[in-house]
């Protein structure tokens, strides 16, 4: 059993970049990461909306077969009347391909997800609603609808856009909200965010009857910034950690764009300052860095430094943009996470790991349904089942259910 496909449909240059092609996507991505870009488009967009007279205009794109925008479309209307805005709603279609890889399990996943997030961010599921009136939208608001959605540069449903970001569903409303706070555009700021982040609380929780599967990967942006916390709740509430890395979806054959990648850099950085938690210089370590930091992994865990060692690679890459393609890097990475380089080097690059990952993709992809990541399955003997999540926004969520499992409630909003 092999973790990649034999015939990579990415292709070499995507799954395994020259040198310089990793330092040309440094560059890129530091560009879209750099919050003093990002304040000065703000500022030059507010200005522009100034000088024109202009009202706060958020468009919102709604899907109607996507369960994160039946809870989006509850709450549009609390959004107009708490902010001073300008609402404009498209009809979009699923766009499917590349962006939309496996739509089938993507609906099945969101539909399962959706339901989940429901109840914390005190909203009706999906599933208890009634069926949308006027579903049956034209061909050509469709049409209109998905071009204006694939015009500003994005590919899904649930989205709202305001001033050149975005802003994914109720996870992300707000970050939209404390934007138009800035700007004064708050009715009443006494008022609390429509859909606060739920906090990651096990605060006096004893979990050591539960099991939690970890799914990371090396190449993620948004494993990159929860990793060390998913550590640090394991270890906080004695849950049972099982590690099980996972190869990058684009080394796993799984379609990515340039538009997709350049949404998550941005919104990995907006979710690493939500988190307190450091983000950029980036340094991609897809490819060989990836397969030669999992071929040290069986050993590392031997001495209870696996999560040491992918811990270390990770902020050396997404954190410091140090090339875990090179030697330095790697050694790096090993020696930071408490491991003897000179013995590190008689087991990098063999074949050990190969068909423990194959296994562990396996069980996320085709037991769980799941192919992001980091994704994560929180399991125990209580006859309950098991709680499949994926996203480095809902470890809270598996936080809740360790807590309610564990007798102490669920989660705490902030």
């Amino acid at each position: 059993m092999q973790p990649e496909p034999a015939n990579n449909p990415n292709g070499r240059l995507m799954t395994d970049p020259p040198a310089l092609l990793r330092h040309l996507m440094r560059r890129m991505f530091d560009r879209v990461i750099q919050p003093e870009k990002r304040a000065k488009a703000r500022a030059k967009a507010e200005s522009q909306r100034l000088r024109d007279g202009a009202p706060h205009v958020v468009e919102y794109f709604h899907q109607s077969d996507d369960p994160y925008s039946r809870l989006a479309e509850q709450v549009l209307g609390r959004l107009c009347e708490r902010y001073d805005i300008q609402l404009v709603q498209h009809q979009i279609r699923a766009s499917g391909g590349k962006n939309q890889p496996e739509l089938q399990k993507l609906d099945s996943w969101a539909q399962r997800d959706a339901e989940l997030i429901a109840p914390h961010y005190g909203l009706v599921r999906p599933s208890e609603l009634e069926p949308e009136a006027g579903t049956s939208a034209s061909e050509d608001t469709l049409d209109k609808g998905s071009a204006r959605l694939a015009e500003l540069g994005h590919y899904s449903g649930a989205m709202f856009h305001y001033a050149g970001e975005w802003y994914w569903g109720v996870d992300r409303l707000f970050y939209l909200e404390q934007r138009l706070r800035e700007l004064g555009a708050c009715h009443d700021t006494a008022l609390p965010h429509i859909c606060p982040r739920p906090e990651i609380d096990v605060s006096g929780v004893d979990a050591s009857h539960l099991t939690l599967d970890f799914y990371p990967s090396l190449n993620s942006p948004y494993t990159s910034i929860i990793y060390d916390k998913v550590i640090a709740v394991a270890r906080e509430c004695g849950v049972s950690l099982n590690h099980k890395p996972v190869l990058p979806m684009i080394m796993r054959g799984v379609p990515a764009t340039r538009e997709k990648g350049m949404y998550i850099m941005f919104d990995t950085k907006r979710e690493g300052e939500h988190l307190g938690v450091g983000f950029g210089p980036v340094m991609t370590p897809i490819g060989e860095p990836t397969r030669q930091v999992y071929s040290l992994l069986p050993w590392a865990r031997e001495q209870g430094r696996d999560t040491a060692l992918m811990s270390a690679a990770l902020h050396l890459a997404f954190r410091e943009g140090v090339g875990l393609h090179r030697k330095a890097g790697l050694r790096k990475a090993v020696e930071r996470a408490g491991l003897d380089w000179s013995e590190a080097q008689q087991h990098l690059g063999n074949d050990e790991w190969k068909a423990e990952t194959a296994r562990y993709q396996a069980e996320m992809t085709e037991e769980l349904g799941l192919w992001g990541v980091p994704s994560f399955r929180l399991r125990g003997d209580d006859g309950e089942d098991d709680l499949c999540v994926w996203g480095q926004d809902r470890l809270w969520l598996v936080a809740s259910e360790i807590r309610r499992r564990s007798g102490k409630g669920g989660a705490v909003t902030q």
